[in-house]
This record gives structure tokens, C-alpha cells and sequence, in this order.
């Protein structure tokens, strides 16, 4: 029995009912709030943080569950507490807002917004009683009630100031005066230039602590690597692209330090948000469906190129935490895992050294001694497994066969395993939002293409059919962001149109099914019609029809996720070869173009663009396999590490599409390769289609 429920109650997000028991009387975001508040003439609280925040539990457990707290709140404030997962669209205004305010930002974030939702006022995380250089909590409720009452015309000047700052943050990007082509040899050099410069060669990653995984700097690197030599194969001293071996060692030193350290669940797969030091050891111990989607992705890009088998077995044992621990019995992905359990972060996954030697039993020595679990521990007295040696060398070092010592830890990692499921779990966030089960479609692709087990590709598939059935409604292309209890919820967003583009279009080179690829481009139609800007160039975040945010946002960073702008500049260069749509091409160009020197200049927070502006440079492979019993040969190709490729299959041949058409059907199927608009004579294995593009 609770002694309070409020407005949340009817929601379906678990961040949201987390606090439908509060005494705070929260509202979802809605209208009947905001009339509310213009109707009492109440400023407006939003609260906004995530069910995996570890600060937010802080927060409402020190705040929103105090009585006296509350009261102040509900007296002075209309309360809304938003899931920044559902409404990324008013995260992003209300972040820009207090990220001007006070030159930061994160979450929890709460804002105070006059009654037409304008910002004047916010921060992040507030104690109970003044800390860390913070005001109290309460101290906050007060001075906002008192200033909005006896300075309104100071509060409402600071709103317009606010918000006018938020409309002018969509102005970026114009080329430099001196008319320097963006897309250029030298932009890559400048892109690849600086991020070395900020690489740590000793322990991998980009900067300093904490360390997020980069995902797309990562993926730049390997294919910087890779297309400098497919462009470039005898490499010629003073060439502005040159033999990218540095980058490519510092890409893979990244990869093999966060799947030996502690960001890496050594146990039962999967990787945490981020790392707390450089070493990779500490993580915050949330999981997030997309981190691992985009870790899967470029993990899948770094065996096809270097054919680690370490980084085969991270797929598989990702892909099996993913799929035990983050799928709905209907097909779609859950959102993440708290970092939380008992109210303590990190006690799900972290060990004592007694508990390890009992459960492993007589292979405990050589167990502990390989992942770093002493009986002092290596964090806060208790134990994360991580590898401080790789296993040959610790097989090595330690007189021990290497096959020896994979069976004991793949056994002793199973007991493990079976134990931790007896403990009580964190908190799954079950939502399931479109954008980010994109992103995870797409990784199912790639990991089936690098791996060829069947089983990610019809993974893939069913997941495309659930987020098509239970996203939208029949023929129409309007799309829901969240899914769950048979229910979807909030008109779809441009990150998650851009994302299921983009796994619409690898799954077509997956299935050879040209249906995912009639749907790409309708898709694509469709964000170009309600998502487009007046100058057509870039994207808004909103579509145009939407009326409850105070201003229609473009993001163009790559951040956690990749900008719905850059997948969309993507997605449009891509679809414009396999349907040979000259706007769509230009349209992509002009993109980068406007962007000016910014890849160039801080590639770590444009890397997906960084990637893109690469394949500009260097030129797309436009490759078609026709001909009867092609799926050999398309296993073979996939099996190649050949980032700037469009790639189309069939048995026959297809006028409709520019790649299939006129390549008549043939009994020994043959593969066609155009690039820079010169095509090749078909060759009939991929051994001799390798040697094309190397020669060529």
C-alpha cells in the first residue's frame, strides 16, 4: 500500500513509475499540465533523467520522496517529470538551455520554465542540504518561487534570451569565406591528425577519464586504414592519404583494452556505458542497448579486417547478453540495465575472492590470477574481472597450454554466470524504442555478415518485422519512438526514421530481399516531405506537423548515438547509387559541405560525418553479384572488410534497379564492380574481384 500516487501511474516508462509513488504530484509531459500551469500562472519544473541514472535514484531518494520537499513543490510548481528516452526532442532544448546557463550539463536535469514552457533557469543535480558547492535543493525551490513572483519581467526577458539562444544554435555550419572544399584529402588528413593527437597510446581510447567507447572514431580509423589502401595500394611518399597503419594500431589497441578491462562484462558479455579511469576497469555499470549495437558494429568491422578470433568470440558472447538478457518474446530490444541493484551501483556484477574459489573450485588459482580478482580486491575492496595479460602470453608466462586455459575460464565464467542469475538483478528499462532497436538491427547485420552464424541474420529479420508491425499502423510511413504493453507511444523521431533507414538498407544486403530497400526509400521520402528543412540541407529533429515544443531542433553531433543528420547524409548518398537519384546525391554532399572545416577540425564529436566525408573522397565500390546460387559467393564477400561498398544481389536481373539492370542471368553468377563511374568486366570468384579492386 503507498501513501501517494500522482499522474505517472497511467504511464507506461519505468523511469516514469518509479516516481508515480512520490509525494511530488508529478505530471507526465501533456497538455493538461501545461494548461494547468497557465491556468494557476505556475512556473513550470521539469525534471528529466532516465531509468539507468544513478545520480536521478540519488536524487529522488535525498528530494522528491521528502515530504517537506514536496510540499514546497506542489505549492509553487507544476511538476513534470520527463524520460529522456521517450521525449529526446525536449531533452535536447531543455539540455541547450542549461548548458548555456551554466556551461554543463547531464542528468538529472531540472529546469524551471514559465507558464508558456519557456526556460529561465536550471542545473543538474541538487543535495538536500548545500554540498559540493551546490545550493540545497530546497534553497532552489525557494529563490525560483520568489524570483518568478517579485521579478517576472526579469524572468521572462531571460526566457526569450533562452530561447532565442536555442533557435540560433541550429545555425551552424557555413562553409569557410575563403571557399576551401570541404571535401577534400585534406579534411581527412585534418580529421585524422587530430584525433591522434588526443589518442592515449598506452591504454587505448581517445582523451582522458572517464572514457566512452568512440565508437565512430574507432570505425574512422579502421577505415581510414583500410580505403587508403584500397585506393591507394602502392602507398607513395608525401601522398595526402597515406598507409593509415598508425591509426588502424590505435583503433585495435582501443578495441582489445576496453574487451580485457572492466567496461567489458567478462562474465556474461556485453559492455558497460562507460569507463570511470583509463584503464577501462571501473565502468559505470549501466548497459545500454545501443552502446552495445554500435560495439557489435565495429567489433564485426575489425574481424572481417584483421580475423582476431578474440573479437568473433566478444561478438557472440555480446550478441548472447543481448539476446538473454535485452529481447522481448515479440522481437523487439529492451532499452538497458540499471547500474544499480540493492541501491548500490555496481553490486550485480562486482566479486569477492572467497565467493570465486568456491564456486570455481580447483581451477580457482589460475581463474583469479587471469582476471585480476586478489583478496584486497581492485575496486572498493571487491573485485571486477578484467585481463591484464592477453591469454597466450599469460599462458605463457604461467606454463599453461592455451586451449587449457581457455577451458578454464570459459567453465569458470559459466559457474559464474549461473551464480550471478541468483542474485537480484537490476533494474530493465523495458521500454523499446525505434531508434535504437535500428541500431541494433544494423549490428545484427554486420555481425552476420562477419561471422556468417545464421541465426543474427534471422534475428535481423524478425526484429525488422516487429519494429515495422508494432511501430507504425498498416501502409502509412508514421512511426512511433517507443513501444511497449501493445502500445506505441510519441510520433517517431528523426534519429529513429535515419536509423531504420540505414538497417532497412543492410538488411537488404544480408537477404538479397529488394523489399527493404523499396522501404528505405520511402522512408527516406518520407523524412525529406516532413523532416526537411526550408533550404534543404539539413534535417529537423521534429517533424513539422509537431506542436508541443517551444523550437524544432537539428542536431548534427555524433554523441552516444549517431546524429540523425549524419545517418541521413549516409542513407541519402547510399540510396542515391541504388536508385540513381541525382537529388539525393547532392543532397548528401551538400550536407557535408555545410558543415565547413567542423569534421575536419573535431572529428571526435563528427565521426559518422568523418566516415562519410571518407567515402566522398575516396569513391563508393558499387557492386552487384547476379546469377543463379549467388549465396556462396555473397558469404565470401562478406567475409572482406569493404567499408565504402553499395552492394545489390539476385538471380536475375532487375531493370528497376541501376545495379541489377541489364546483368542477365547466368549459371555461374558473376560479380560487377563499378566505381567512379567506370565499370569492370564481371569476374566470377572474390578472390579475382579482390584483385580488381586492388588493382583498380
Amino acid at each position: 500500500m503507498h501513501n501517494h500516487t500522482n499522474h505517472l501511474i497511467h504511464e507506461t516508462s519505468p523511469y516514469l513509475l518509479q516516481h508515480a509513488h512520490n509525494p511530488v504530484d508529478w505530471f507526465p509531459w501533456s497538455e493538461e499540465a501545461l494548461e494547468k500551469a497557465r491556468k494557476e500562472n505556475k512556473p513550470i519544473l521539469v525534471s528529466i533523467g532516465y531509468a539507468a541514472c544513478h545520480w536521478c535514484h540519488v536524487m529522488e531518494r535525498e528530494s522528491f520522496e521528502d515530504e517537506d520537499t514536496a510540499r514546497i513543490m506542489n505549492e509553487n510548481f507544476v511538476n513534470i517529470k520527463i524520460d529522456r528516452e521517450e521525449r529526446p526532442d525536449l531533452d535536447h532544448i531543455y539540455m541547450d538551455a542549461v548548458q548555456a546557463m551554466t556551461g554543463s550539463g547531464g542528468w538529472p536535469l531540472n529546469v524551471f520554465l514559465t507558464p508558456e514552457g519557456k526556460p529561465f533557469y536550471g542545473g543538474t543535480y541538487f543535495p538536500p542540504k548545500r554540498a559540493f558547492n551546490r545550493p540545497s535543493w530546497q534553497e532552489i525551490l525557494l529563490g525560483i518561487d520568489r524570483t518568478f513572483k517579485e521579478s517576472r519581467d526579469e524572468v521572462n526577458k531571460q526566457a526569450e534570451n533562452l530561447t532565442e539562444h536555442i533557435l540560433q544554435s541550429n545555425s551552424f555550419g557555413v562553409q569557410d569565406a575563403a571557399g576551401t572544399s570541404v571535401i577534400s584529402k585534406e579534411q581527412l588528413d585534418m580529421a585524422f591528425e587530430n584525433i591522434m593527437n588526443t589518442a592515449d597510446r598506452e591504454w587505448g581510447g581517445f582523451g582522458k577519464a572517464p572514457k566512452f567507447p568512440q565508437t565512430f572514431t574507432i570505425q574512422f580509423l579502421l577505415r581510414s586504414f583500410r580505403m587508403a589502401k584500397l585506393h591507394q595500394p602502392e602507398s607513395s611518399a608525401g601522398s595526402p592519404v597515406q598507409d593509415r597503419n598508425e591509426g588502424k594500431d590505435q583503433a585495435l589497441l582501443s578495441i582489445n583494452k576496453m574487451i580485457e578491462g572492466g567496461i567489458y562484462d567478462q562474465v556474461g558479455g556485453g559492455f558497460a556505458r562507460y569507463s570511470t579511469d583509463t584503464e577501462w576497469l571501473a565502468p559505470h555499470f549501466e548497459k545500454m542497448l545501443y552502446d552495445n549495437a554500435l560495439l557489435v558494429s565495429v567489433l564485426s568491422e575489425a574481424y572481417q579486417l584483421t580475423k582476431e578470433q578474440r573479437y568473433k568470440e566478444v561478438i557472440v558472447e555480446t550478441m548472447s547478453f543481448v539476446r538473454r538478457e535485452m529481447l522481448h518474446p515479440a522481437g523487439g530490444f529492451y532499452s538497458a540495465l540499471d547500474a544499480d541493484s540493492e541501491g548500490e551501483e555496481g553490486k550485480f556484477y562486482v566479486w569477492e575472492a572467497n565467493e570465486v574459489r568456491s564456486i570455481i573450485g580447483k581451477d580457482a588459482d589460475i581463474f583469479c590470477r587471469f582476471f585480476d580478482i586478489t583478496e584486497q580486491g581492485n575496486w572498493e575492496g571487491k573485485n571486477i574481472l578484467r585481463v591484464k595479460t592477453p591469454v597466450e602470453k599469460f599462458a605463457e608466462q604461467n606454463g599453461i597450454a592455451v586451449e587449457e586455459l581457455k577451458r578454464i575460464v570459459e567453465e569458470g565464467n559459466k559457474k559464474l554466470l549461473e551464480r550471478r542469475q541468483k542474485r537480484i538483478r537490476p533494474l530493465l528499462d523495458d521500454k523499446i524504442i525505434l531508434g535504437w532497436n535500428a541500431l541494433m538491427n544494423t549490428a545484427c547485420s554486420k555481425a552476420f555478415m562477419a561471422t556468417g552464424i545464421i541465426e543474427y541474420r534471422d534475428l535481423a529479420v524478425d526484429n525488422m518485422q516487429f519494429m515495422l508491425e508494432k511501430f507504425g499502423s498498416g501502409e502509412s510511413n508514421e512511426l512511433n519512438h517507443t513501444w511497449k504493453n501493445d502500445r506505441a507511444k510519441y510520433p517517431g523521431f528523426l534519429d529513429d526514421y535515419a536509423f531504420l533507414i540505414q538497417a532497412l538498407i543492410h538488411l537488404q544486403e544480408i537477404t538479397g530481399d529488394t523489399k527493404w530497400l523499396k522501404k528505405a526509400a520511402q522512408l527516406t521520402r518520407f523524412v525529406v516531405d516532413q523532416f526537411g528543412e526550408e533550404q534543404d540541407v539539413f534535417f529537423y529533429y521534429t517533424k513539422k506537423d509537431q506542436r508541443d515544443v517551444i523550437v524544432r531542433k537539428k542536431e548534427v553531433y555524433d554523441g552516444a548515438v549517431p546524429s540523425g543528420n549524419s545517418v541521413m547524409a549516409y542513407n541519402l548518398y547510399h540510396l542515391s547509387i541504388c536508385f540513381d537519384k541525382k537529388e539525393w546525391r547532392e543532397r548528401s554532399f551538400k550536407m557535408v559541405s555545410a558543415l565547413g572545416q567542423v569534421i575536419g577540425r573535431y572529428p571526435g564529436s563528427f565521426g559518422v560525418w568523418a566516415s562519410l566525408l571518407l567515402e566522398l573522397v575516396l569513391g563508393t565500390l558499387e557492386v552487384a553479384i547476379v546469377g543463379k546460387n549467388y549465396s556462396k559467393l555473397v558469404h565470401d564477400l562478406f567475409k572482406e572488410y569493404l567499408p565504402n561498398r553499395v552492394l545489390m544481389m539476385s538471380e536475375t536481373e532487375k531493370e528497376e534497379f541501376p545495379l541489377l539492370a541489364g546483368k542477365k542471368s547466368t549459371d555461374i553468377p558473376l560479380i560487377y564492380l563499378c566505381k567512379d563511374f567506370v565499370c569492370q568486366q564481371p569476374v566470377t570468384s572474390i578472390e579475382r574481384f579482390i584483385s580488381l579492386i586492388d588493382r583498380h
